[in-house]
C-alpha cells in the first residue's frame, strides 16, 4: 500500500526541483525521496527537492528546505526561492509581495512583481557576499587548481573566468574541482566569460552536476567580476536556461537577484512503503 504526495514541478531560468507542500505532506526522508524522484526516465527529473512550510509569522512568512538530485542538503537557492515566492502569492497562500523566506542560511526578502495577479519577477535579497570563509575554502591547501574567485551566498561558489566558454569541459572540471582539498565541504563551481551583452556562465552545482542555472551561482559570479573588475556593480548573468539580473547594492553590500519563475505542471506520486511519509514539518 503506498500513499500518495502531492509535487508541484518549478523552475527558475531551467533550474529546476520538486515542490512540495509539508504541511499537506510532510516527508520524514528528503534525502531518499530527492534522490528518488529527482532521477530522469524513472523519477519525476529534476535538480532536486524543496520543502515548503509556513512560518510563524512574525520571524518568516514562508520556509524553505532544498536537497539536491545526491540527497545532500543545500542552503540556499535563488531560482527555488523566487519559485516559491511566485506559487505562494498566486495560489492565493499570501496576498503579500514582500515575503520573508527562511532558509538553512538565514532569512531572505522577496519583493513580488505582480501585474494582473500573475508573478512576473521576483528580486531576492541574497543578503552580503562573503569572500574569505576558512570553513568552506581553505587556499592554502590549493594544488592544480585553476586561479579563481572564492565568493559565499550562504553556500560556496569558486568562479573561474575563461577566454572561450565553450572550449571548457564543465562536466570534468566542474566534478574535479568540486570535491578539491581547497573545499572542505565541496563547492559550486562556475565558469564565466564576460562580453557586451552580460556574462557567459555555465555551472556545476555540488550534489547536482552541470544545471541550466544556478541563482546563488550568478551571484556569486556578478561579485567575482566586480572585485576583479571585469563588471560594475550591476550584471546581467546568461546561463544556459536563460538570464538574471544582480545588482550588488552599495549602501548595505547587499546582492539583489532579478528573475523570472515558472510553474511547469503539478500532480500526485506514489510514495512507496519503505520510505516514511511523516515526521519532517521544518
Amino acid at each position: 500500500m503506498s500513499s500518495k504526495i502531492h509535487f508541484i514541478k518549478m523552475h527558475g531560468v531551467g533550474n529546476d526541483y520538486i515542490f512540495v507542500d509539508t504541511t499537506q505532506h510532510p516527508i520524514a526522508d528528503p534525502a531518499a525521496v530527492a534522490i528518488a524522484w529527482s532521477k530522469p526516465h524513472v523519477g519525476i527529473g529534476s535538480d532536486g527537492l524543496v520543502l515548503m512550510g509556513r512560518g510563524d509569522g512574525h520571524e518568516a512568512d514562508l520556509t524553505m528546505r532544498i536537497f539536491n538530485a545526491d540527497g545532500s542538503e543545500g542552503l540556499m537557492c535563488g531560482n527555488a526561492s523566487r519559485c516559491i515566492g511566485k506559487y505562494a502569492y498566486e495560489r492565493g497562500l499570501t496576498h503579500k509581495t514582500h515575503l520573508r523566506l527562511l532558509t538553512a542560511s538565514g532569512i531572505k526578502t522577496l519583493d513580488l512583481d505582480v501585474a494582473d495577479g500573475v508573478v512576473r519577477n521576483v528580486t531576492v535579497d541574497m543578503l552580503a557576499p562573503v569572500l574569505t570563509d576558512e570553513r568552506l575554502y581553505r587556499p592554502d591547501a590549493t594544488h592544480s587548481l585553476h586561479e579563481g574567485v572564492f565568493v559565499s551566498m550562504g553556500n560556496p561558489h569558486y568562479v573561474i573566468f575563461v577566454d572561450d566558454l565553450s572550449t571548457v569541459d564543465v562536466a570534468y572540471w566542474g566534478a574535479q574541482f568540486e570535491r578539491h582539498p581547497s573545499f572542505p565541504e565541496r563547492c559550486n563551481i562556475e565558469f564565466a566569460q564576460p562580453g557586451r551583452l552580460g556574462i557567459r556562465m555555465r555551472v556545476w552545482e555540488r550534489g547536482s552536476g552541470i544545471t541550466l542555472a544556478c541563482g546563488t551561482g550568478a551571484c556569486a559570479t556578478a561579485v567575482a567580476a566586480a572585485v576583479t573588475g571585469r563588471a560594475g556593480r550591476s550584471s546581467r548573468i546568461i546561463m544556459d536556461g536563460g538570464r538574471l539580473d544582480i545588482h550588488w547594492r552599495e549602501t548595505d553590500n547587499h546582492v539583489l537577484l532579478t528573475g523570472p519563475a515558472t510553474i511547469v505542471y503539478e500532480g500526485d506520486i506514489d510514495m512507496p512503503d519503505d520510505m516514511p511519509t511523516s515526521g519532517c514539518r521544518r
